[in-house]
């Protein structure tokens, strides 16, 4: 059996399972897509979004690129965002990053990984903006935790400044976007305190989460 037979076994195992366990699950499943939420989160095969968030298959509408960015000339991200706000009437946006995460080290530290440099040098912009934040945090294992930390709150921004998202809020469309961290190393998800409900709050909730910014502890969970 190759890698890939193995693959296709365990699908069959899979589906006859969740078969077994509810025999409705599969006719729902295929009637209706109707997410509540919008997920962007990093690549990293690690951090699955439905299982992290303890969801089901149709329960979260999912985007996920190396570092978890939103840059305002991606329109596979912007594509995936306006679907999930004009089609699906998604009511919350979750960006999330996680601890540890391999883009955000390499912008930290300039190792060189490829052709995605070029796409993590967003993330080494906002390394650069928060310089003097970084600065102040003792160890390296610290200034990663903070710099995915500080990409999460950059990259909310960018989303409420889409406009997509300023569109929705223009006609009275309820949309709040959060800011999340994942940790690998317990499985738990912490807010970041930054949480937008309209263009308004912008700059206000931008201003607080980057004060309330740890430099020389963990974050809490």
């Amino acid at each position: 059996m190759t890698e890939l037979d193995d693959l296709l076994h365990r699908n069959h195992e899979w589906a006859e399972r969740v078969r077994r366990e509810d025999p409705g699950f599969f006719d729902r499943l295929s009637q209706q897509q109707a997410p509540k939420y919008l997920w962007i989160g990093c690549s990293d095969s690690r951090v699955p979004a439905n299982q992290i968030l303890g969801l089901d298959p149709g329960e979260v509408f999912v985007h996920r690129n190396v570092a978890n960015l939103v840059v305002h000339t991606d329109l596979n991200a912007l594509s995936a965002i306006q679907f999930a706000v004009d089609l699906l009437k998604v009511e919350h946006i979750l960006v999330v990053g996680h601890y540890g995460c391999s883009g955000v080290h390499a912008s930290l530290t300039g190792t060189r990984v490829g052709i995605a440099d070029n796409w993590l040098r967003h993330v080494g912009d906002v390394a650069q903006k928060h310089a003097g934040l970084l600065a102040k945090v003792p160890t390296e294992e610290l200034r990663h935790a903070r710099l995915c930390e500080l990409n999460v709150v950059e990259q909310v921004v960018n989303v409420c400044r889409s406009t997509v998202v300023r569109d929705a809020w223009t006609r009275g469309q309820a949309v709040d976007v959060h800011g999340w961290v994942y940790s690998l190393a317990d499985g738990r998800v912490r807010p970041l305190a930054i949480d937008i409900s309209g263009p308004d709050e912008i700059e206000t909730a931008y201003t607080a989460a980057i004060a309330g910014m740890p430099t020389t502890t963990p974050r809490d969970g």
